[in-house]
């Protein structure tokens, strides 16, 4: 009787994951890399889905069309519903699977850190579902607004709040005041666009916490000739879908609210059991292994891993740097060799805040403006994943950059 190759469990199909399975198909084994969705998701672009740039096909990819080289990889669509690490037992909604060895990539979701109202009525930016969803409603708002007589009712529908400083809310808030005031400025004749609110919410002192002073200050100021508020030291603390509270008791009537403050473990993560942060993230040795089952490994925003005293962002360079590591660990294991210990190598950080203005931060290079620009589009459009979507997403953008025009403001559904 042939002996079966050692089989490895791979749940998500992330940055991380898909990065673990192809490292993976190198070795003799079989791999099954299991996601409820059956694609890729670049998750950094989610925002110019819901602002009318890009559609959902420029930044998915079907994991199939991926692997479809790599014939030791099992590709299975299906929800997670519980591991049994004793067991060596994976559930999904349709059956079971044992594994020999385990790589976790669930990846994260939104965290509203327990304020179910924000949680109830605002937008996040983590799934294509919500992008779509946003940009319908943003688009929607408008449509009101151009026939709305009651101005404090008009000016309600024109206010957007946009929560988080760090790199989603600001390329956020950038993306929607060039939509607004570049784009449908000119196609709504009856509206005043002075009516148009567009405010960042911060509730610490400083936007883009990661990056050197000198380029949050470039960011604030850049965002501020965009039409944009920026409010810092600024809590929220409840939103009914019509009115946004501020910590202090201040009242915004508005219609729209974009949560990008934070973000925590999937759900998945935080019931497996093991040790968690308080962020419900898997707490892993230097190995990335989880304490007492060596053949499981996390990857990803699902993970804590602590470098000079700091918990690791999370962030896609995390999540591909771990993947090699667990990848190269599991080989070892395999083979009866030492394991080799992760330290992640910061490729530094980057955000843009719309056309020619951006700011970059790697290493002791620091700019902004139109050349940081330029890197941020460069470094996304080598990210994404065939040469299909490179060319189809810097076309949009050239054309958007050319004519000022986004062609994807279709409200699909409401």
């Amino acid at each position: 009787m042939k002996e079966q190759k050692p089989h490895i469990i791979i749940i998500g199909a992330g940055f991380g994951g898909i990065r673990a399975a192809r490292k993976l198909s190198k070795s003799d084994v079989r791999i099954t890399l299991i996601d409820k969705h059956n694609y890729h998701l670049f998750q950094p672009l989610l925002y110019q889905v819901s602002t009318a740039t890009l559609s959902i096909d420029d930044i998915a990819y079907p994991v199939r069309a991926m692997i479809k080289n790599q014939k030791s990889i099992l590709f299975r669509m299906g929800e997670v519903t519980k591991v049994d690490f004793a067991a060596k037992t994976v559930f999904i909604d349709t059956n079971e699977l044992s594994y020999d060895y385990l790589i976790l990539a669930p990846g994260g979701t939104t965290n509203f850190f327990g304020l179910d109202s924000i949680e109830e009525n605002s937008f996040g930016l983590k799934t294509l579902d919500e992008a779509v969803n946003l940009r319908n409603h943003i688009l929607h708002k408008f449509e009101l607004a151009s026939y709305e007589t009651d101005p404090a009712r008009r000016r309600a529908l024109l206010t957007f709040i946009v929560v988080g400083g760090g790199p989603t809310g600001v390329e956020s808030a950038g993306a929607l005041s060039e939509l607004i005031y570049l784009v449908m400025a000119k196609e709504y004749h009856t509206l005043n666009f002075k009516e148009v609110r567009i405010v960042l919410v911060e509730a610490s002192d400083k936007v883009l916490a990661a990056m050197p002073e000198e380029l949050r200050e470039a960011t604030i100021e850049k965002l501020i000739r965009k039409h944009i508020e920026v409010r810092l030291c600024v809590q929220v603390t409840e939103y009914d879908g019509q009115r946004l509270t501020l910590k202090g008791g201040e009242i915004i009537p508005t219609q729209t609210v974009i949560w990008a403050a934070g973000v925590k473990a999937s759900s998945l993560a935080a019931q497996l059991s093991c040790q968690h942060d308080s962020a419900g993230r898997i707490i892993v040795n230097e190995h990335l292994q989880i304490p007492d089952y060596p053949e499981v490994f996390a990857i990803g925003d699902a993970v804590h891993f602590q470098q000079d005293a700091r918990p690791l962002p999370m962030v896609a360079p995390v999540a591909i740097q771990q993947a090699d590591t667990a990848s190269k660990n599991i080989a070892s294991l395999l083979a009866n060799r030492e394991l080799q210990e992760f330290t992640y190598k910061d490729v530094g950080s980057m955000a843009t805040i719309g056309r020619n203005a951006a700011v970059v931060s790697m290493g002791k290079l620091k700019l902004d403006g139109f050349i940081a620009w330029v890197i941020w589009l460069f470094v996304h459009i080598l990210r994404l994943v065939d040469f299909r979507n490179r060319f189809v997403v810097c076309t949009k953008w050239v054309w958007e950059y050319l004519f000022y025009e986004r062609l994807v403001r279709l409200i699909t559904r409401q």
